[in-house]
Protein backbone atom coordinates (compact mmCIF):
# COMPACT_ATOMS: atom_id res chain seq x y z
CA UNK A 1 0.00 0.00 0.00
CA UNK A 2 2.06 3.34 -0.93
CA UNK A 3 0.96 6.59 0.52
CA UNK A 4 1.96 10.29 0.19
CA UNK A 5 4.72 9.79 2.04
CA UNK A 6 6.53 7.48 -0.68
CA UNK A 7 6.21 11.15 -2.78
CA UNK A 8 7.98 13.15 -0.56
CA UNK A 9 11.63 13.70 -1.44
CA UNK A 10 14.74 16.23 0.32
CA UNK A 11 13.96 19.52 0.17
CA UNK A 12 10.36 19.09 0.83
CA UNK A 13 8.29 20.76 3.78
CA UNK A 14 6.25 18.81 6.05
CA UNK A 15 4.45 19.28 8.87
CA UNK A 16 4.03 16.00 11.98
CA UNK A 17 0.10 15.70 12.13
CA UNK A 18 0.65 15.18 16.15
CA UNK A 19 2.87 17.40 16.58
CA UNK A 20 2.04 20.92 15.20
CA UNK A 21 4.02 22.86 17.65
CA UNK A 22 7.56 21.34 15.71
CA UNK A 23 6.72 23.44 12.72
CA UNK A 24 7.72 23.04 9.31
CA UNK A 25 10.05 20.91 8.68
CA UNK A 26 12.37 19.45 5.63
CA UNK A 27 12.80 16.36 4.41
CA UNK A 28 16.10 15.39 5.17
CA UNK A 29 16.09 12.01 3.16
CA UNK A 30 13.03 9.12 2.31
CA UNK A 31 15.05 5.55 2.11
CA UNK A 32 12.56 2.35 2.80
CA UNK A 33 9.84 4.44 4.37
CA UNK A 34 12.43 5.92 7.28
CA UNK A 35 11.84 9.80 6.43
CA UNK A 36 14.23 12.00 8.25
CA UNK A 37 12.77 15.49 8.35
CA UNK A 38 14.59 18.85 10.18
CA UNK A 39 12.03 20.47 12.74
CA UNK A 40 13.08 24.18 13.73
CA UNK A 41 12.07 23.43 17.21
CA UNK A 42 13.03 20.03 17.77
CA UNK A 43 16.19 19.03 15.24
CA UNK A 44 16.27 15.85 13.20
CA UNK A 45 13.55 13.76 13.86
CA UNK A 46 13.16 9.72 11.74
CA UNK A 47 9.60 9.07 11.01
CA UNK A 48 8.23 5.54 10.29
CA UNK A 49 6.13 6.65 7.42
CA UNK A 50 4.37 3.59 7.60
CA UNK A 51 2.83 4.63 10.87
CA UNK A 52 2.77 8.34 10.30
CA UNK A 53 1.42 10.06 7.36
CA UNK A 54 2.75 13.57 6.92
CA UNK A 55 1.37 16.62 5.62
CA UNK A 56 3.12 18.56 2.79
CA UNK A 57 3.27 22.07 3.46
CA UNK A 58 2.87 24.25 -0.43
CA UNK A 59 3.81 28.03 -0.03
Amino acid sequence: MSSLNDLLEPGMLVRHPMKPDWGVGQVQSNIAGRITVNFPDEGKVVIDGSRIDLIPVFD
